[in-house]
């Protein structure tokens, strides 16, 4: 099984300034409710949370690793490039007036483009007044996608624009971010960003609801309840499997042909954490198991990828038909995930 793939992120805002502490979120915050009009768990992912160690440490708001250093809003992943391609709405979180919008910067991880310019490190991006100081931020759109113009009335739903890869990342998604007053709140917990301590936590934590003084609905809460770990996709290839290609969409699950000369089966795989057990298995139309390998997470990882080639039981083409692949992620004796996908041969 080949090394894990792991990739960093940055996040930039148009507007970030100090300020003191809030306990709580100030009376008259808006309720949010989900900024994308995706299946959360499914066609897309929390991928980070803000970093709610107001050190040089990380730690998201429920004791995971789903965060970085300094990061001071919520993203929400699409799974490849073609899932962006193929458009998903990113929608306002709640009622107001929209103030600015930003549009043209192209749609390109900054491996290939070495970063954004100074102070457009958001990217295409949408802000929403609120009232009374409160403020949504929409970052990292899909250029020529946005929908709105500043003054224009908009409620919680109305599309703004589409997830896209401008400004300063490396995978598709929207930087989502609230403020007031100027200063960056935690979606999850109603506090300011930065400041306080962080949370109390023994060990990595599992799957966990949403606390108390959220700013989210409660709607809202139910949908983004906090998952450690996440499959973003997985399947066969007709070559040796490639983290790039697989997160382009290139391995769309289309069927493959009997005569592939390689087979290659692969899975990319969220929130994976130290010690944990990645198995993978392909099974052929018969349900005998062709192929099976487990790795290890040797240290917390944003995303993971893992890709191997399966070897042909028998000489000639592949047996026509469905092959199912399984993947199961383990932390300890806990089953985090177990799920298939199929792929078929003609």
């Amino acid at each position: 099984m080949r090394v894990p793939v792991h990739y960093r992120w940055g996040y930039a805002a148009l507007v970030f300034l100090p300020s003191a502490a809030l306990a709580e979120p100030p009376a008259g915050a808006p309720v949010l409710e989900v900024p994308v009009r995706c299946r959360i768990g499914t066609d897309c992912f929390v991928q980070n949370y803000v970093d709610a160690d107001p050190g040089p440490g990380m730690q998201d708001f429920a004791c995971g690793r789903l965060t970085y250093d300094g990061h001071k809003g919520t993203d929400f992943r699409l799974p490849d490039l073609e899932a962006m391609r193929r458009g998903v709405a990113v929608v306002a979180a709640a009622p107001g007036t929209v103030a600015r919008v930003r549009d043209g910067m192209e749609d390109v991880s900054i491996r290939r483009s070495g970063g954004a310019p100074a102070g457009r490190e958001a990217g295409n991006a949408v802000v929403v007044d609120h009232g009374n100081g409160w403020e949504t931020q929409y970052s990292h759109l899909k250029r020529g996608s946005i929908a709105v113009k500043p003054g224009d009335r908009v409620e919680a739903g109305t599309p703004l624009a589409q997830v896209g890869l401008s400004g300063n990342t490396e995978f598709p998604h929207v930087d989502f971010g609230i403020r007031h007053d100027g200063r960056t709140l935690d979606p999850y917990t109603g506090k300011e960003v930065g400041t306080g301590e962080a949370p109390a936590c023994n060990t990595d934590q599992g799957a966990a609801p949403v606390p108390s003084g959220t700013l989210w609905s409660d709607g809202a809460r139910r949908t983004l309840a906090y998952r450690p770990s996440a499959l973003l996709g997985a399947g066969l290839a007709p070559e040796a499997p490639k983290a790039e290609m697989a997160r382009n969409g290139g391995y769309d699950g289309k069927p493959l042909p009997v005569d592939t000369p390689v087979l290659g089966v692969w899975t990319d795989l969220m929130g994976g954490r130290q010690g944990d057990r990645v198995t993978l298995e392909v099974t052929g139309p018969d349900g005998r198991r062709l192929f099976r390998n487990e790795g290890a997470v040797p240290r917390p990882l944003a995303v993971l990828f893992f890709g191997s080639e399966v070897k042909k039981p028998t000489p000639g083409p592949w047996a026509p038909g469905p092959y199912r692949v399984t993947v199961t992620l383990r932390h300890g004796d806990e089953t985090v995930l177990r799920e298939e996908r199929r792929v078929d041969l003609r």
